[in-house]
C-alpha cells in the first residue's frame, strides 16, 4: 500500500508538473517569436499557436484524482498507534490500530504515538565532571529529620492504546518530561518525609517502592499511562550521614555479635554444667556400684574362705612332702655325681697310662725299625759304593746333569769318587773284621748319641767330538739316638 500511494502521488505531481511545462512552453514560443518579428525575420518564422490554457487546466484537473487518492491511504507502523484528526470536528474518537487506514484528503490527518514501553529514570546524586555521558535529572527528598535523599528511580510505562484520543485532545506532546516527570517527584515527596532515614534506606524501603508505585500507577492511569513498574534503584545519603550510619551500623553489627557470643557463652557454661552435673551423677554411681562389687565380692571370699581351708591345709602338707621328696632326690643326685667323678677320674688315669704305654711301645717299634733299617743301608752301601753317586744324583737333580764317562782314570770327577769309595771300603775292612753283624760304629757323644756326616765333591771335564761339564755338591747328616 505505501507503494501504491507513493506511486499516485508521484503520478498527480508529474501532471502538475506537465500542465505547468505547457503554459511555459507556449508562452516561451510566444516571445521568442515576438523577438524574431522585432528583428525582421518574422517571415521565414513558424507562427507559434496560441497559449494552450484548457490543456493545461485539463491536465492539472486530471491530476487532482491521483494526488488525492495518494493522500487519503495512511499507513500505521508497527509499535504505533494513530489518532484521526479532522480539521472540522476536531479530534475524532478511537484509535488506528497498525495497518492501512483511509481518511479524508485534506480534511483529516493521522498523528501517531509510540505505544511501546518507555522508561523514565531519575538519578540520586549529581554526576561528576569526568562523565561525558549525560545523566538523568536528579530526585531529591528529604526525610522525617529532614536530611536531603537522593532517590534513583525508574518506571516503566506505555500509553493506552485505546485513550490516545483523549491524551492527544488533554495532554501535553512531551508526556515525559511534562507529565510523568512532575507525577513522580510529586508522589515521592509526599509519602518519604513520613519516613526516617534508617527506614528509607533499610527497614521500609520496599513498603516506601510499593506505595509510591501505587500512587504512581493511580495518577498516570487516570491520563491514559499504563504504569507496569516502578523501581527504586538506590538510595543516596549525604556524606557526613552516610558515615555516621556506617560507623552506627558497624557499632550494632559488633554489639549483635558480642550478644552472640554472649549467648555462645552462656550455652557452652551451661552444657558444661550439665555436663559436670552429669559427670558427678556417674561417678556416684560408679562408687555405689563398686561398693556394692566389693561387699559382694567380701562375702564371696568369706563364702570361699571356709571351704577353702581345709584345702589350703592339704595344700601345706603336699608342699611339705614335695619339699621332703625334692630334699631326697638332691642328695641322691649329689652322690651319684660324686661316684660319677671318682668313675670318671679313674677312666681318665687308665686312658692315660694305656696312652703312655703305647707311646713307649711305639718310640720302641719306630727305634727298633729306624735302627734295622740304618744297618740295611750301611749293608747295601758296603756291597755297591757306587750307589753314593745316585744318592748324590737324586738329591742334586735339579741342579746337576749327568753324563756317562769311560772309567779310565783320566778325569778328576771319578778320580774323586773311586778315590773315596776305595777309601771307605779300606776303613771298613777292620769293621767287618771285628764285627760279623756288619753295624757301623758310630762315635758316641756324652749324652749318649750318635752322629754321622758324608760329604762328596765331584767335578768332570771332556773334550774329544763332543764336551760335557757336571758339577755337583752333596751333603748328608744323620743323627741317630740309641734306644733306651
Amino acid at each position: 500500500m505505501l507503494l501504491l500511494r507513493y506511486l499516485l502521488l508521484t503520478a498527480g505531481f508529474g501532471l502538475f508538473v506537465g500542465a505547468i511545462a505547457v503554459v511555459v512552453y507556449d508562452v516561451f514560443s510566444a516571445i521568442q517569436y515576438r523577438r524574431l518579428i522585432a528583428a525582421g525575420a518574422g517571415g521565414s518564422a513558424l507562427r507559434p499557436h496560441a497559449v494552450r490554457l484548457r490543456l493545461a487546466a485539463k491536465l492539472a484537473v486530471i491530476a487532482w484524482l491521483p494526488l488525492l487518492l495518494g493522500l487519503s491511504i495512511e499507513v500505521v507502523p508497527s509499535g504505533m498507534a494513530g489518532v484521526r484528526v479532522s480539521q472540522f470536528a476536531g479530534t475524532r474518537p478511537g484509535a488506528l490500530n497498525p495497518g492501512v487506514h483511509f481518511v479524508l484528503p485534506l480534511v483529516e490527518s493521522i498523528v501517531l504515538y509510540d505505544t511501546r514501553e518507555h522508561v523514565f529514570t531519575t538519578a540520586g546524586a549529581e554526576p561528576r565532571k569526568e562523565e561525558a555521558k549525560p545523566k538523568a535529572e536528579v530526585l531529591r527528598v528529604h526525610a522525617r529529620e529532614g536530611l536531603p535523599i537522593g532517590l534513583a528511580i525508574s518506571v516503566r510505562y506505555r500509553l493506552d492504546p485505546k485513550r490516545l484520543d483523549y491524551i492527544h485532545a488533554n495532554l501535553p506532546p512531551q508526556v515525559d518530561e511534562e507529565l510523568v516527570a512532575p507525577v513522580v517527584a510529586s508522589v515521592f515527596r509526599q509519602i518519604v518525609p513520613n519516613f526516617t532515614v534508617r527506614e528509607i534506606f533499610a527497614a521500609r524501603r520496599e513498603e516506601i517502592r510499593k506505595a509510591a508505585a501505587d500512587a504512581i500507577s493511580t495518577r498516570l492511569g487516570s491520563d491514559g499511562l499504563l504504569v507496569k513498574e516502578v523501581m527504586l534503584r538506590d538510595i543516596v545519603l549525604p556524606v557526613e550521614y552516610a558515615r555516621g550510619l556506617e560507623g552506627l551500623l558497624l557499632k550494632e553489627q559488633e554489639n549483635e555479635r558480642l550478644g552472640v557470643e554472649t549467648e555462645i557463652k552462656q550455652k557452652q557454661v551451661r552444657t558444661a554444667e550439665l555436663e559436670a552435673e552429669a559427670a558427678k551423677v556417674r561417678e556416684v554411681k560408679q562408687a555405689e556400684g563398686a561398693a556394692q562389687v566389693r561387699v559382694l565380692e567380701a562375702k564371696g571370699e568369706a563364702d570361699a574362705m571356709q571351704h577353702t581351708l581345709p584345702l589350703k591345709q592339704k595344700q601345706i602338707e603336699q608342699s611339705r612332702l614335695e619339699a621332703e621328696a625334692r630334699k631326697e632326690s638332691t642328695l641322691k643326685n649329689a652322690e651319684a655325681a660324686a661316684q660319677a667323678k671318682v668313675i670318671d677320674s679313674k677312666a681318665e688315669f687308665e686312658r692315660r697310662k694305656l696312652l703312655a704305654d703305647a707311646e713307649a711301645n711305639r718310640i720302641r717299634v719306630t727305634a727298633a725299625a729306624d735302627s734295622e733299617r740304618m744297618k740295611l743301608e750301611a749293608l747295601v752301601l758296603k756291597q755297591n759304593p757306587m750307589l753314593i753317586q745316585k744318592i748324590i744324583a737324586e738329591r742334586l737333580s735339579d741342579k746337576l746333569q749327568m753324563i756317562m764317562v769311560p772309567s779310565d782314570g783320566k778325569f778328576f770327577f771319578a778320580n774323586d769318587v773311586l778315590r773315596s769309595a776305595f777309601n771307605g771300603n779300606a776303613v771298613a775292612q777292620p769293621d767287618d773284621n771285628d764285627d760279623p753283624s756288619g753295624d757301623t760304629p758310630a762315635p758316641r757323644h756324652p749324652n749318649g748319641g750318635s752322629n754321622g756326616n758324608a760329604h762328596g765333591n765331584g767335578n768332570g771335564n771332556g773334550n774329544g767330538n763332543g764336551g760335557a761339564n757336571a758339577n755337583g755338591n752333596g751333603s748328608a747328616n744323620g743323627n741317630r739316638r740309641p734306644p733306651r
